[in-house]
């Protein structure tokens, strides 16, 4: 019995059917949609001809996506402040320091606005989504020594930038 001829559409065959899947095992739609976009923008950066099989990678590949995002999810736990108990709300010493609080967030946006953008983008992905260094390079298509290079140097322009809220 011989095999039926690929299709000419290759992975975009499959790519309704995949979210579908997704969606069925438990995935929301947006979530398995952002896994399959992230997996084919890959495949089509780096050329999808040396995928042997386009449905398998594309399963395959966007499982891993999903699994990543939700191994991200877990490890930020968020709780709101009116859930916190009382001893664990933030205690404001004294009348300034809310003033101090909104000047140092401020210095923060200013610092982060003078960044490249990759660099700020790694550093916001990292430190403020809980993406690994690992998921940023894939991400964005860097090696993990790069991803590391800008956020050695986000950190220490941030440092730089924040010595003067720095308590004494």
């Amino acid at each position: 019995m011989s095999r039926p001829p690929p299709s000419d559409k290759g992975w975009l065959a499959h790519y309704r059917e995949l979210i579908g899947s997704w969606t069925r095992r438990g995935s929301s739609r947006p979530d398995a949609e952002d896994a399959a976009h992230d997996v084919v923008a890959n495949m089509l950066r780096n050329g999808d001809a040396a995928v042997l099989d386009p449905k398998a990678y594309l399963y395959g590949a966007s499982q891993n996506r999903l699994n990543g995002e939700i191994r991200r999810q877990s490890r930020r736990e968020q709780v709101s402040l009116d859930e916190l108990p009382d001893a664990e709300h933030p205690v404001q010493s004294d009348p300034e320091s809310a003033i101090r609080a909104a000047q140092l967030a401020d210095a923060l946006k200013a610092a982060l606005a003078e960044l490249p953008l990759k660099c700020r983008q790694v550093f916001l992905w990292n430190k403020l989504e809980g993406y690994t260094q690992a998921e940023i390079a894939q991400k964005l298509g860097l090696t993990q020594s790069s991803v590391e290079k800008y956020m050695r140097r986000a950190l220490a322009h941030i440092h730089d930038r924040l010595q003067d809220h720095a308590p004494h």
